[in-house]
């Protein structure tokens, strides 16, 4: 009987699954050294190279198949995977040489032909005048004339504010910006309580308090029942916690509509990243009710301590970010209601940098 032991059979393990990704390691490591056939390649690059690839393949993926439910598809397509990528700022930045196959095109839509078809949908009333009698001054013709004239501006003032998105006859937009999916930013110096908006967004605190100038502004015009809707939200919801939303009508306002929402304080612990959530989660309550309009103040540059400069770009941001991750959006203007002129400067500015592309 032979003393000798067969050695016992190991399996062999790959590099990739040593290193913990599913991307293969070893065929990276090839590509690398035939690219750079001079240089000496490091242990660790073809595996931090795999890992690079799994999680952008993985986040692809994933607002791939956000845009394919938005889209109330079962399957990803690669028009989906196109979307992903174009509504992603970082990965548009990457792969904008990339061309994707059977992605179409992205659609490029001119806010003045959205602003067409909007106002299209009314039908224009024919103005019919009577023939004029043979026998009448020249005065009287003038007086029906001027008349005819008055009703026509009228009504053509009527469709310009349908057109731009339901905001109130008499303001100016001061400034405009369209987003990639269409949405209209517009600066607007106004009283926010007067504003003909679907929603008004009410920066408040945890117990609803009316106090602030926004506050203030909307219980003025709103009255009693308002102050009683306020109160009977502030039973039923309880406290409303840090970055919260809630929705409330908007009786005696020209909004149909109140959104309070618990905005954070500057210098407390991550405000910006609470400011950034606030205004998400209004944007997602307004969706909600399927609203169209909102008209945001300034939030956080009152009473709660946020410099300007710094809350006109958080609020920018946020909402750029949201409808970019958002596919399908019921909201189709967003004004920035406004006071005073360094505010207004700023957001002027400010959304003058926005990439409308």
């Amino acid at each position: 009987m032979s003393s000798r032991a067969g050695k016992k059979k190991v399996s062999r393990s790959s590099r990739s699954s040593r290193a913990g990704v599913i991307f293969p390691v070893g065929r990276m490591l090839r590509y690398i050294r035939r690219g750079l056939p001079k240089y000496r390649i490091g242990v660790g690059a073809p595996v931090y190279m795999a890992a690079v690839l799994e999680y952008l393949t993985a986040e692809i993926l994933e607002l791939a198949g956000n845009a394919a439910r938005d889209n109330k598809k079962g399957r990803v397509t690669p028009r989906h995977i196109l979307l992903a990528i174009a509504n992603d700022e970082e990965l548009h930045q990457l792969l904008r040489g990339v061309t994707i196959s059977a992605g179409g095109v992205l659609p490029n839509i001119h806010p003045e032909l959205l602003s067409k078809k909007r106002g299209s949908k009314g039908k224009l009333e024919a103005v019919i005048t009577p023939p004029p009698a043979e026998r009448k001054s020249k005065t009287a013709k003038k007086a029906v004339v001027k008349k005819l004239a008055i009703k026509k501006s009228t009504r053509v003032k009527r469709r310009a504010a349908d057109a731009d998105g339901g905001a109130a006859d008499g303001f100016t937009v001061l400034s405009s910006k369209s987003l990639f999916l269409g949405q209209k930013l517009q600066v607007v110096q106004a009283d926010i309580a007067t504003i003909e908006s679907e929603a008004v967004i009410h920066p408040t605190n945890s117990t609803f308090y009316m106090g602030g100038e926004v506050g203030t502004a909307l219980e003025k015009i709103g009255g009693k029942e308002f102050g009683e809707a306020v109160l009977e939200l502030r039973k039923k919801n309880g406290p409303l916690e840090l970055a919260g939303a809630a929705l409330t009508s908007g009786y005696g306002l020209p909004a149909k509509f109140v959104i309070h929402c618990n905005s954070p304080g500057w210098g407390s612990d991550k405000c910006e990243e609470m400011l950034d959530k606030t205004v998400k989660n209004c944007l997602a309550l307004a969706d909600e009710k399927k609203l169209k309009s909102v008209a945001f103040p300034s939030i956080g540059s009152g009473r709660n301590g946020f410099p300007k400069q710094t809350a006109a770009q958080l609020i920018l941001k946020a909402i750029s970010s949201y409808f970019v991750t958002t596919m399908s959006s019921s909201i189709k203007t967003v004004f920035f209601v406004l006071f005073d002129s360094e505010s207004i400067g700023i957001y002027v500015q400010e959304m003058a940098k926005l990439d409308a592309n």
